[in-house]
Formats: structure tokens, C-alpha cells, sequence
């Protein structure tokens, strides 16, 4: 699923732009059912996607976590 974080990455799939099903997107990648569901899970959990039950699985507005820690930035005072 690098391909799908590729693509939102380089703009091809923008904010609020739509996924295909997971049975469609095992399809169009040539690997099972569950892959794509672990691979959606991940992506969410790095905040690069989404999912409303009922509607679907959606490219975040969120910016993806990045690897710094948060403790790092100390308030100064």
C-alpha cells in the first residue's frame, strides 16, 4: 500500500478523495482482502486516512504523525 501513500503524498488522491472498496483495491493489487484492511489500519493509524462507517474510507486532512516525539518542544517560561 505504499502506492496508495505515494499518491496522497504527491497529490493524485487529494483531501476528501474517496478510496475504492477494499475488495476493489485487493483487486487493482493483486493481494488479499485482509492485506488491504491491515493496510487501511495502518494508514489510518498514521493519520493519512479516514473511514466513516457506511461511506467509506477517505484521504485525512490530518497531517501524517511524524516520528519526533512530542515531549521534544518544552514551553519556555
Amino acid at each position: 500500500m505504499h502506492r496508495i501513500t505515494e499518491q496522497i503524498q504527491a497529490g493524485r488522491l487529494p483531501v476528501g478523495a474517496r478510496l475504492p472498496g477494499e475488495r476493489d483495491l485487493a483487486e487493482e493489487y493483486g493481494v488479499a482482502v485482509n492485506t488491504v484492511r491491515r493496510a487501511i489500519r495502518e494508514l489510518r493509524d498514521q493519520g493519512l486516512l479516514i473511514t466513516v462507517p457506511v461511506k467509506g474510507t477517505f484521504v485525512s486532512a490530518k497531517e501524517p504523525s511524524s516520528n519526533a516525539p512530542d515531549d521534544e518542544e518544552k514551553p519556555t517560561g
